[in-house]
């Protein structure tokens, strides 16, 4: 326990806790009063806390809570005990906030559909914000969270769709509709969508490789148009063997016209690649550490 004292401060605690509550009250507004009356399964343990609410009246927080002590025994090794911990705080308030404040706020009785994407925004909206304090709400996400760790190259709303499927299947099956499952499917790639867009989407720009035999000058336009630095990379043409030079350059989106501009009037033979980078960290970007 020192060593998470040392590390996990008072002030973390409270921007924790507070975003903890945020995120409770956005995530089950779209559990609790959108998807309920709609009658279909969304997301995680939460769906499945809705199924049994729907064939036994049990109270969908509880359930949670109950539900996700087998899952928290099969993660522990591969998150740890600080995220552990965190996300434990986080998932008692989420169900407090289901069980004890959800109940108070009109729930939604209109077109299911309507309700299908409203539960996957805010769902999605909640579930971001304990994201990105380094969080999660229990369930289904420490299964995500532990995937995720195996298979880095996932997205955790990716992995989410897949595993979201399962209950999204077992509430079709519950609810006797395949409307069910349409309006479930819907509301999971709504929250895929949003937590992508939130975590990835607002860090995105695009990363700019160009091969040319005049890096010097190429780095030197770049920079005085837009202000980015450059990287020069060893290069060396298949065919020809000639050694080149490859200018790399992370840059935002709005900036890729400008930069192809100024190569072109300095290496009109120059071999430029453009790709998407989902997050850029460092100088002139987003710091490194985390929120």
């Amino acid at each position: 326990m020192t060593g998470i004292r040392q590390q996990y401060t008072v002030k973390d605690l409270g921007i924790d806790l507070l975003c903890d509550i945020a995120g409770a009250f956005l995530f089950n507004i779209g559990i609790y009063n959108f998807a309920v009356n709609a009658e279909f399964a969304p997301v995680g343990v939460s769906g499945i806390a809705l199924i049994l609410r729907y064939l036994f009246g049990l109270p969908m927080g509880i359930v949670s809570i109950l539900l996700n002590i087998p899952i928290l025994l099969v993660s522990y090794k591969l998150l740890g005990r600080r995220f552990l911990l965190r996300s434990m705080k986080s998932m008692v308030i989420f169900a407090f906030v289901l069980d004890y404040v959800m109940p108070i706020i009109p729930v939604y009785d209109g077109n299911p559909f309507y309700a299908s994407i409203c539960t996957g925004i805010f769902s999605g909206l909640g579930l971001t914000i304990v994201y990105l304090r380094g969080g999660s709400t229990g369930g289904t996400d420490f299964l995500v969270m532990a995937i995720r760790k195996l298979f880095p190259h996932l997205t955790i709303g990716q992995i989410s769709l897949v595993v979201d499927a399962v209950v999204i299947m077992a509430g079709g099956f519950v609810f006797r509709n395949l409307d069910a499952v349409i309006l479930g499917m819907i509301s999971s790639i709504v929250t895929t969508m949003v937590i992508d867009k939130i975590m990835y989407g607002l860090g995105a720009g695009k990363l700019m490789l160009i091969v040319t035999s005049c890096e010097a000058a190429v780095a030197a336009a770049i920079e005085e148009a837009t202000g980015r630095g450059c990287t020069f990379l060893e290069g060396q043409g298949s065919y020809s063997l000639d050694e080149k030079k490859v200018v790399m350059c992370a840059c935002n989106n709005s900036q890729v016209i400008p930069i192809r501009r100024e190569v072109h009037e300095i290496d009109k033979g120059a071999f430029i690649i453009i790709t998407d980078s989902n997050e850029v960290f460092g100088e002139g970007f987003k710091p490194i550490e985390m929120i």
